[in-house]
């Protein structure tokens, strides 16, 4: 097991989560059900799909879950990119959560890559 709280691409996640829930809380309301939605879920499964899978008994159970994380974190930047396409978020807001996702897409890439060396060993 795995102290997830430790975990810097934990810590990292978990920030923006807030900062991304500041952002769409400046979504229109036409948006409550659809962009800001789906935007939320999957920022708020990054940090807890990283949490759960620290929790679980093999290195290879926590890789999954580190896969589902990063698979979410795929998702935000993608609707993200779609938020600035239809014209809710402005280009620097894009840029810089792009900036802040890619960071912990690798650093998750990074944890999964030292967890299957760790198993193969």
């Amino acid at each position: 097991m795995h102290n997830f709280k430790e975990l810097k691409v934990w810590q990292l996640s978990r920030n923006l989560v807030k900062e991304i829930y500041e952002v769409t809380s400046d979504f229109p309301s036409s948006e409550k059900y659809g962009l800001i939605s789906q935007i939320r879920r999957c920022t708020v499964s990054v940090p807890t799909n990283i949490a759960e899978g620290s929790g679980r008994n093999t290195d290879k159970d926590f890789a999954h879950f580190l896969n589902i994380s990063l698979g979410s974190a795929y998702e935000l930047e993608t609707l993200l990119i779609l938020s600035f396409d239809v014209n809710i978020i402005n280009a620097n807001q894009k840029d810089k959560f792009s900036q802040r996702i890619s960071e912990i897409q690798k650093m998750t890439f990074g944890l999964i890559k030292a967890l299957r060396q760790e198993s193969n060993v």
